[in-house]
């Protein structure tokens, strides 16, 4: 089975035609390795590093103490702050997640997280820094896969909320 057959590549280049994204789903694309940093996908696509929509879940808990996972696209360019994902969407608690809760909430591995294809709707917030570029790169289930996109369609497609992920008047840059 090549990448591009992979079940979970297949899931969201399916769910990116079914949201309308046609385009999107036609340009998924199979890179030669596994890039599962934003610099080494940035590098693979001659793009900039900010380009790069990183997936990033999160374990956190709601303020009546539900566990939930929360994916936050952050532009590869900087990090996203706990305490800044954990005020814009309305958590108490925000924390890193091991392997298996990543894939138990998104049915993906670590370094292939696509924006969508996932068993059940996670909480999601895109860092408004990814404006900044015209089109923006996701992974598309697989850590050899992507796909590009812009903001706002990134937006519609996750119906996630737009928000400033290192906190405002902040670059979050390492």
């Amino acid at each position: 089975m090549s990448s591009h057959d992979h079940p979970a590549v297949a899931k969201v280049t399916a769910a990116l035609a079914e949201a309308g994204q046609h385009s999107a789903a036609d340009r998924v694309r199979m890179l030669p390795a596994e890039v599962r940093t934003a610099a080494q996908a940035a590098e693979a696509l001659g793009v900039p590093v900010g380009a790069i929509a990183n997936s990033l879940v999160f374990r956190a808990r709601t303020t009546g103490g539900a566990e939930v996972a929360l994916l936050a696209l952050t532009s590869g360019a900087h990090r996203a702050r706990e305490s800044r994902l954990a005020e814009l969407a309305g958590l108490a608690e925000v924390g890193k997640a091991d392997a298996g809760f990543v894939r138990e909430h998104t049915g993906q591995a670590i370094g292939g997280v696509a924006p969508i294809g996932h068993p059940a709707t996670i909480v999601t917030l895109v860092d408004t820094a990814l404006r900044e570029h015209p089109e923006v790169w996701a992974a598309a289930g697989h850590p050899k896969s992507i796909f590009p996109t812009t903001f706002d369609r990134l937006v519609e497609l996750t119906g996630g909320t737009a928000g400033a992920l290192a906190g405002e008047g902040e670059d979050g840059r390492p």
